[in-house]
């Protein structure tokens, strides 16, 4: 794949980092591909999760159903380990986030849907010790198989 490809992890990253002021939120349709973009902050995990899967669920970016659910739920714990350095928790070990996040829908690479369709999801943001002061960036990204 050439370093020039758009793919389904680019186009997650490169929506979750475009934080410009007023960016859009919601659910957006970028070349081939559908994503909806939203902000949570927590201390708590799965509020964390249930906003990332409202949101996917709600702007019809996934279906309810076992399959695409579980997927959404592994790309979501994917990225959550990037964000956590590997720990999967916030309050129980006194951190705090606020983060962006965006969910995509599509093709591994652009124009190639001979594998089927693919979930990636992205988190930006601060990560910290619940004083203020204490935050810094993180990032993850959990990609995960839809199929045919």
């Amino acid at each position: 794949m050439a370093s020039g490809t758009q793919t389904i992890g680019k186009v997650a990253l490169y929506a979750v980092l475009e934080d410009a002021p007023g960016a859009q939120t919601g659910l957006l349709n970028r070349d081939g591909y559908r994503l909806v973009v939203g902000r949570v902050g927590s201390m708590n995990l799965d509020k964390v999760i249930a906003a990332i899967e409202t949101a996917a669920r709600r702007e019809g970016i996934v279906n309810p159903d076992y399959p695409e659910d579980h997927a959404l739920y592994h790309s979501i714990l994917d990225a959550l380990h990037g964000v956590g350095r590997g720990q999967i928790a916030l309050g129980t070990i006194l951190r705090t986030a606020g983060l962006r996040f965006c969910v995509v829908r599509g093709p591994q690479c652009r124009g190639d849907t001979s594998h089927g369709d693919w979930l990636a999801v992205s988190l930006y943001g601060q990560i910290g010790g619940p004083r203020k002061g204490n935050e810094h960036e993180c990032v993850g990204l959990g990609i995960f198989h839809l199929g045919h």
